[in-house]
């Protein structure tokens, strides 16, 4: 924001250092975003800790149904006061947003509360259970005006902002694979099978560096449950994009050893990440495959192979260390007080729930491809859909 003084700054001023003439306008801030934290469990400490740290946030309220677990995440924020009252905090002129991190069940009610009081909501993934509500979520909000953000932080990363912009920058290509690897010995949860627990994270980061004019348009997992806890421990999901790619995940309760690693292969670069190699955790790599296209090739190679290898160089990008969850709420404020959609907004959040319940309709159907839409999570699997899976 631009910061207007009053007549030109005498002369005498260092080099880099801005003097206003005595009698000049103090620069105006901007007025501080009034905010709410709704669940003081899990996350909800980590929202308070990171609202507390922007400047252009002023937190009132910590909400959650046990006042007691409030107080002790307030701690030494004085001015922050605690309710069990979602009501309360709805009431508050001064609250213009709240951040929800509550169970997700609890999420479709809270949302469309708070958006209905005229407040701008940053909700934690998943944005609700069904695409449905979540559909119904988002025109709520742009119907009103109202900034309605999913918290997919890994989005937020120094290193997935960067991936974004090679992406869309052009500077990989044309995307050819999505090759992600998330896999870790427990917790195994004991109401979402893998897929919902850790397929999220992939799935929201996919989204988000995605080119325009590239989305997904089918969806089939495998998942199986060999120590029988009742859902999917180990899971592969395949997403089959418009340009003829395919974005692949695993995703695993069970594996001793953790790995987090992602591969985007481009037509010029392909992109490793790798997040548990903090001294590079991104590589770019000058290494392909190129096939030379048929109208030029001429008599005296055509008999040869159509396909040759690029062996170039690989660098590792410089990306400066910070906490997502702060480009999170700094994101957040700046889309309400600039009037725009966040970079993760409800849809954002709506189109990684449909991907999902393609994947669990998909399990039930043995593996086969389900495209995906809206109506992938309302439509009943019919029986003979069941007996041509079997």
């Amino acid at each position: 924001m631009s910061t207007q003084y009053g007549p030109a700054a005498e002369a005498h001023e260092a080099p880099g250092e801005h003097v206003p003439t005595p009698g000049a306008a103090e620069p105006v801030a901007a007025p501080r975003i009034g905010l709410a934290v709704v669940g003081a469990g899990y996350w909800g400490p980590n929202l308070v800790r990171n609202a507390q740290q922007t400047a252009a946030l002023r937190l009132h309220w910590l909400c959650d149904l046990d006042e007691e677990r409030s107080r002790r995440v307030l701690g030494e924020y004085s001015t922050v006061r605690s309710t069990t009252s979602f009501e309360q905090v709805l009431d508050d002129e001064r609250v213009r947003a709240v951040a929800i991190a509550t169970p997700a069940a609890a999420h479709y009610k809270l949302v469309r509360a708070a958006l209905e009081a005229g407040k701008h909501v940053l909700v934690e993934k998943p944005i609700t259970t069904t695409a449905a509500d979540a559909a119904e979520l988002c025109e709520l909000a742009e119907d009103r005006g109202l900034v309605l953000m999913c918290d997919h932080t890994f989005c937020y990363t120094p290193v997935v902002r960067r991936i974004r912009e090679l992406v869309h920058g052009g500077e990989i290509g044309d995307i050819q694979f999505f090759d992600s690897v998330r896999i870790n010995l427990g917790l195994v949860q004991p109401d979402v099978d893998v897929l919902w627990d850790l397929a999220p994270h992939d799935l929201s980061i996919l989204d988000f560096v995605l080119p325009p004019g590239v989305e997904p348009v089918g969806v089939s997992a495998q998942g199986a449950d060999p120590i029988g806890a009742g859902q999917a421990c180990v899971a592969y999901l395949t997403v089959r994009l418009s340009n003829g790619a395919l974005a692949h995940c695993h995703v695993n309760w069970l594996s001793p050893t953790k790995v987090r690693t992602t591969l985007i292969g481009g037509s010029r670069r392909t992109l490793v990440w790798d997040d548990l190699n903090p001294q590079a955790r991104l590589t770019v790599h000058d290494r392909g495959v190129d096939l030379t296209p048929p109208d030029e090739l001429t008599d005296a190679i055509r008999h040869r192979a159509l396909i040759s290898y690029r062996v170039g160089d690989m660098v590792a990008p410089a990306l400066v260390e910070q906490e997502a969850l702060r480009n999170v709420m700094a994101e957040f404020a700046a889309a309400i007080t600039e009037g725009r959609a966040p970079l993760t907004d409800g849809r954002s959040g709506l189109r990684v729930l449909r991907l999902l319940h393609a994947a669990s309709r998909s399990l039930e159907l043995g593996g086969a491809t389900v495209p995906v839409g809206p109506a992938t999570d309302v439509e009943p699997i019919t029986a003979q859909e069941r007996a041509a899976a079997r």
